[in-house]
């Protein structure tokens, strides 16, 4: 006998509505947000005032949200205090590792993530694609920085100075066809923690035989959602990879 729907009450259905509208101020902050007026507030979330002021009082008490001198509000000491305890709790291969398993299925090759170590990068995690003919990289192995497209990128996003590094800055990704190796290929996009510090890159990559400007094309879309995905999975921002994503789209036809 199948067990009836309970449905929320009218107070359940209220009290989510609250927890909604508290998160919606909370998520209004960006980035590059100092403080924002209760105007701004009003503007970024689609709240009254009179909502607004009820609910900050709320999430002052609890720390979440502050209100300055001036009238201004900005984000309280607790928020930080939860940022530093996700931190301290999260496992870079548990995020990236399921993301890397859905990217390697759907382009059928390897997938790969790289780390800068000084002058040199390391191949923290790995899949590797089903074809018995693939690039072969193992976690823990040591490559150079000035080629190949995963070091390139780690470059171009570490501040490397040069019109080519600017390219990929803008692009959000970098290509290399046999530049490492004749036999092989990739492709590259930066992966954002907390602060848009640069975590790493996810390179996608095979032998030059199977990887060309085709398959490029064909998978670069699911390369930048995986790239997005883990980027704010892991405290970043990942707009400008999504709007770099939607750009490439344009370039291409597809949107």
């Amino acid at each position: 006998m199948q067990t009836p729907e309970i449905k929320p009450g009218p107070k359940e259905s209220e009290g989510v509505a609250v927890i909604d509208r508290a998160c919606a101020i909370l998520f209004a902050f960006r980035p590059d947000d100092g403080s924002l007026t209760l105007a701004e507030l009003a503007a970024r979330t689609g709240l009254y005032k009179s909502t607004l002021l009820r609910l900050a009082g709320a999430l002052i008490q609890h720390r979440l949200l502050l209100r300055l001198d001036d009238g201004r509000y900005q984000l309280g000491a607790a928020t930080f205090m939860l940022g530093a305890l996700y931190q301290r709790s999260l496992n870079l291969g548990d995020i990236l590792v399921p993301l890397m398993r859905e990217l390697a299925e759907i382009s059928g090759e390897s997938v790969s993530f790289y780390v800068r170590d000084e002058a040199v990068r390391v191949c923290l995690h790995r899949v590797d694609s089903t074809h018995a003919v693939r690039y072969h990289v193992r976690e823990g192995d040591v490559l150079p920085l000035e080629s190949g497209s995963g070091g390139l990128a780690l470059l171009a996003f570490g501040g490397a100075e040069g019109e080519a590094f600017q390219r990929i800055r803008d692009d959000f990704y970098c290509v290399s066809m046999g530049e490492r190796d004749r036999e092989t290929a990739g492709i590259s996009m930066p992966v954002f923690g907390v602060r848009q510090t640069v975590r790493g890159v996810l390179t996608l990559a095979g032998p030059s035989s199977r990887i060309d400007m085709a398959f490029v094309a064909r998978n670069i879309g699911a390369l930048f959602d995986c790239a997005a995905r883990a980027t704010d999975a892991l405290g970043g921002d990942a707009r400008a990879l999504r709007n770099a994503q939607r750009a490439t789209a344009r370039s291409q036809g597809l949107e």
